[in-house]
């Protein structure tokens, strides 16, 4: 089902409210701010976050004001922090957040509608992705299936919120995202939506995350560990039914004939075992 700027804005096209967290990300924001604004979708709003930054971003949001929701640029305390700000702001059925450094593919939220129009017992509706360097360049594709809470719980991060949107109401049951966490926030978050809730998938590349040398990902990686460790507290299946998920999840891509991603895969994993 293709949504299109023509569609009624009704029952069919709900209002979707994408909140972008940002802190020093003049180099990308504006790509990003564009991507929302882009979409081939009529009923959005963007609210963007920023944490008082200091390097040109706030002249940037500037110049879209008038095209936003609601912005502000004043010092927080994280990017959950943040994003909770935008939550707070939101009037959308759904909600979603994109970083300041990533994107949106021009069809992403038409796609993830036209899913949860199809799938109405759905509160989270999940995409595949591409991550891209610094120009904008495709790296690889990541290919996801659709998550549960089990598998995630097993496997970590097999979805992302670069393209990911869920039910705005959820936040009247399940609160917030957890400002104490910096790094692993999005996935403590995504647990608490998938214990709680069913998900669908989208198998369409309908956001890209971008690859450079500044990201939390590429700095923090102990962080990130340590975090992880929190927040299973003892939930983490044991190394058996990890592994059970994974050949799981490759088996899915099998019998949907995604043999390229699979080598592709196999290929990133070989460079990295050899670096």
């Amino acid at each position: 089902m293709k949504l299109t700027k023509n569609t009624s804005i009704d029952l069919v096209t709900p209002k979707i409210s994408i909140v972008m967290p940002s802190f020093n990300q003049a180099q990308f924001i504006e790509r990003s701010i564009l991507s929302v604004l882009a979409q081939d979708y009529p009923n959005i709003e963007l609210i963007v976050i920023d944490g008082g930054s200091t390097d040109g971003s706030e002249e940037i949001i500037r110049r879209y004001a008038n095209q936003l929701a609601y912005w502000v640029s004043e010092p927080d305390e994280g990017q959950a922090q943040a994003i909770n700000k935008g939550i707070a702001q939101a009037t959308g059925e759904w909600i979603g957040w994109q970083n300041s450094d990533d994107l949106f593919a021009p069809s992403a939220i038409a796609e993830m509608v036209a899913c949860a129009l199809k799938n109405p017992k759905t509160e989270l509706v999940i995409g595949d992705i591409a991550m891209i360097d610094t120009e904008d360049q495709r790296i690889r594709n990541i290919r996801y299936i659709r998550p549960t809470y089990q598998s995630i719980l097993a496997e970590g991060m097999v979805l992302t919120n670069q393209s990911a949107i869920w039910k705005r109401r959820i936040h009247e049951s399940i609160g917030y995202l957890n400002e104490e966490l910096h790094y692993g926030f999005d996935y403590e978050w995504f647990l608490r939506v998938l214990k709680n809730y069913s998900a669908a998938h989208v198998p369409l590349v309908l956001g890209y995350l971008r690859i450079h040398p500044q990201t939390k990902t590429s700095l923090q990686q102990p962080q990130f560990i340590k975090e992880y460790e929190l927040i299973w507290q003892g939930r983490r299946p044991n190394k058996l039914i990890r592994t059970f998920y994974k050949v799981r999840r490759y088996s899915i891509h099998v019998l949907k004939g995604q043999f390229f991603h699979l080598i592709e895969q196999t290929k990133f994993a070989l460079n990295n075992f050899l670096r």
